[in-house]
């Protein structure tokens, strides 16, 4: 075998960091996501303080799980999926390691700012200049990293699984500095670039391609390389992956307007907005049919592979949630969800059964790979996770649901003299059975990440023993 495919060959070292950090950052956000949805079904757990107040610490758990997990599970997969599919070393390890303790800078300093209240008030793009600024430095030095690997790699063809981090990577850097265009004030405050209506358009055409691309393409890049290597069958249609990765990147950059409507965006943009979210249906779920077909012929094994439940249970939500967001952004359906804690059930049902449970199943298989394990420690505990993990979303997204039409339906309601029939507070109350109901959901899914922690830990302790053990009889 050539030098260039064995594992000493390839820079491990960084995908253990992040692999490591983003189980340690998925259970710092989702205790926080608890706490705050636990504040809405006990106020007094504000403290009365303002550092905890839930609109200061509602941002810090969004960061916390989106770049915080999110962010360190796709290094961590990226830059282990790069190397095994081109059989080349990252290109620099220093700069690799650089975006390692860069990117856990911005999170540390985003744990500190947000409490604070220094906030740019910009949905997913909180941070203030000097952080974005770090942001910029560490993403340019991602993309120079992933993609001179590539232009290194020792084979002509270039896996799908890498066009879409390749699209993820670039997307996201124009999107954030594009959007976090801003006058400094001082060391810590800041105003946009842009202002009114136009500020607005920015914003959502970065927010909602930041789920389209950080929270899509990029954890399509891991479904791509992941589901076919746990599942030990080649994916269903390459060529459908490829026009899946097209379609997506020519239409989702479209659909951002949908989170503007009935605004003061003009209603030209808000309708074409709502078109495209629904022409993105398309590839969508063209994706999730490759996905779920490549398990034709192994489906028998998801009696007794859990990590393969994670990945497969993952593209369901994935198609779940990816029709019900072109579906919301239809203007009567719209009138009625927006606003309404409907929306929060849709981003979760994308932000835990999808985004969370592929990184999961992701991690899973890698971990082991990376720390010179055959397995994880516990394939029970991995079972166990899966259903924590699955139970809880359920039981978050229903709770929403319930709650988002009932508050839809208690606002548009008026009596005969066109008064409101229901007071803001009258909703608020009917509200509460779900708010308990999600918290609930939310702690079930904490539980099942304290238990990925404890099988990670073991995993890592005894690939520690082995090695030395291993190092001693050599000795």
């Amino acid at each position: 075998m050539s030098t260039a495919t064995t594992p000493t060959a390839y820079n491990y070292k960084v995908v253990r960091q992040f692999a490591v950090m983003t189980v340690v950052w998925g259970i710092v956000g989702m205790a926080m996501g608890v706490f705050i949805a636990s504040q809405l079904v006990w106020p007094e757990l504000n403290f009365g303080l303002p550092w905890t107040t839930f609109g200061r610490l509602r941002p810090l758990h969004t960061n916390a799980v989106i770049f915080a997990f999110g962010g360190c599970a796709l290094f961590a997969t990226s830059y282990y999926v790069v190397q095994r599919t081109t059989q080349a070393r990252l290109v620099s390890d220093g700069l690799a390691a650089f975006t390692f303790w860069g990117w856990q800078a911005v999170i540390v300093l985003a744990a500190i700012t947000l409490p604070m209240g220094l906030t740019s008030t910009k949905e997913y793009a909180e941070l203030e200049w000097p952080i974005d600024i770090l942001i910029a430095v560490v993403w340019v030095s991602y993309a120079l990293v992933f993609f001179g690997t590539i232009m290194k790699r020792k084979m002509k063809h270039i896996y799908v699984g890498n066009w879409f981090f390749g699209g993820f990577i670039i997307t996201v850097a124009v999107l954030h500095i594009v959007n976090s265009m801003a006058m400094p004030v001082t060391l810590t405050k800041s105003y946009s670039m842009y202002s009114g209506a136009t500020d607005a358009m920015v914003q959502w055409w970065y927010g909602h391609n930041a789920v389209g691309f950080f929270l899509t393409a990029g954890f399509l890049g891991m479904m791509y390389y992941f589901v076919p290597k746990q599942a030990e069958r080649p994916i269903y249609s390459y060529r459908l992956s490829i026009v899946h990765f097209w379609a997506l990147i020519a239409i989702y950059i479209w659909a951002g307007p949908h989170h503007l409507h009935y605004t003061a965006l003009p209603d030209w943009a808000q309708s074409l907005g709502m078109v495209m979210s629904l022409i993105l249906l398309a590839p969508s779920w063209g994706g999730m049919i490759n996905g779920m077909m490549t398990l034709s012929g192994a489906w028998h094994k998801l009696r007794t592979d859990p990590i393969l439940r994670f990945l497969v249970v993952a593209l369901a939500f994935y198609g779940m949630s990816t029709f019900e967001g072109p579906m919301m952004a239809i203007k009567t359906v719209n009138a009625l969800s927006h606003y309404t804690d409907w929306t929060i059930g849709h981003v979760h049902a994308g932000a835990l059964g999808w985004v969370a449970m592929i990184s999961i199943g992701s991690l899973y298989h890698l971990i082991p790979k990376v720390f010179g394990r055959e397995a994880m420690y516990s394939t029970p505990l991995i079972n166990a996770h899966f259903w924590l993990a699955t139970i809880g979303t359920v039981l978050y997204i229903v709770a929403m649901w319930v709650n988002g039409i009932t508050q839809g339906l208690m606002w548009r309601a008026v009596n005969v003299d066109g008064t409101p029939t229901y007071s803001f507070v009258e909703a608020l109350e009917a509200s509460h059975p779900g708010f308990i109901v999600r918290a609930i959901g939310g702690a079930f899914f904490l539980l099942g990440m304290l238990l990925m922690a404890y099988n990670v830990w073991r995993t890592v302790r005894h690939s520690k023993a082995a090695q030395l053990e291993a190092a001693a009889q050599t000795a």
